[in-house]
């Protein structure tokens, strides 16, 4: 019997933003994480409009058989430590966002090198999500990876990694699957507009698309990668991509869910993790939980 499929709560986000994040040369990558999840997500977290708000932190050491590679693709080689997603119910929640985010702009540069937001106004497709937990805060316990792949002019592209993402998520091995097709990137209109952060991307990351699959294990990975129906699709990817990278991912911070703060958005992601191992259920009543919200007087 399988398990539950959770991925029906991902419908309340209709438009959201996915961000691509390197952190800046010569900082160390303890102080980018920590900085990225406890002191950059509280500020975000906070700003008006936000539906849903998670980082992806990634493994930039462990590249090596994530996803298979067809002949004629090119590997995309660009060094990436995590992802941003945000998401927003409607048009107007989005707009009142993006006027109150020029404040995050100015903090960028303390942590990030590269920042790269790619738009999806019409939101992603979640095809499957078996994480019961839906504002996991910690180490992944999936074998998590994004999938970048860049999409050949057209729109078929699209549609056939549409098509193949939703036969592919019915397989077993799969515990969730993911698809981000946003609007091609414009290097003429770099976005978000931080200052002393790079915008600017190679020809092999405008036109991308981005999986989110994860799977139980590595060798459930390879065991999937060796289907038919995986090696199908394999067989067809140098059609409709012309560049490929996959990414591991180690952590996962959700900061807000439905346009509510989970704890760690509200009180950052390693406070949230010390609240949960001290089985500390006094911090999440409402007296408690007043004193660390903004007033609104």
């Amino acid at each position: 019997m399988s398990a539950p499929d959770y991925s029906q709560r991902d419908k309340a986000v209709r438009h959201n933003i996915y961000a691509s994040v390197r952190r800046r040369d010569g900082l160390p990558h303890r102080l980018f994480a920590a900085y990225w999840r406890d002191v950059h997500s509280t500020l975000c977290s906070r700003l008006p409009g936000l539906g849903f708000y998670v980082q992806q932190h990634f493994d930039r050491n462990h590249t090596a058989n994530l996803w298979p590679i067809a002949d004629g693709v090119r590997p995309i080689r660009a060094v990436i430590d995590g992802s941003a997603e945000l998401g927003f119910a409607n048009l107007d929640d989005q707009a009142t966002f993006a006027e109150a985010g020029t404040i995050l702009y100015g903090d960028e540069a303390n942590f990030i090198g590269e920042a790269v937001a790619y738009a999806l106004p019409n939101g992603s497709q979640t095809y499957v999500d078996r994480e019961e937990d839906g504002t996991r805060n910690g180490p992944d316990r999936y074998h998590r990876i994004h999938v970048y792949m860049n999409r050949k002019p057209g729109n078929d592209p699209s549609v056939w990694l549409a098509e193949t993402s939703a036969e592919l998520a019915h397989s077993e091995a799969v515990e969730k699957w993911k698809l981000h097709l946003p609007e091609p990137y414009s290097n003429d209109r770099p976005a978000p507009p931080s200052p002393n952060v790079d915008h600017l991307v190679e020809g092999e990351r405008l036109n991308l698309a981005v999986a989110e699959v994860a799977f139980a294990s590595a060798r459930t990975a390879r065991e999937f990668f060796a289907t038919p129906a995986f090696r199908k699709v394999l067989a067809k990817q140098a059609t409709y991509v012309d560049a490929l990278g996959a990414y591991l991912v180690t952590g996962f911070y959700t900061f807000v869910r439905d346009g509510r703060l989970t704890i760690a958005g509200l009180r950052g992601s390693r406070s949230a993790e010390l609240i949960e191992a001290a089985g500390a259920a006094n911090q999440l009543e409402p007296p408690v939980v007043s004193k660390f919200m903004h007033s609104t007087a």
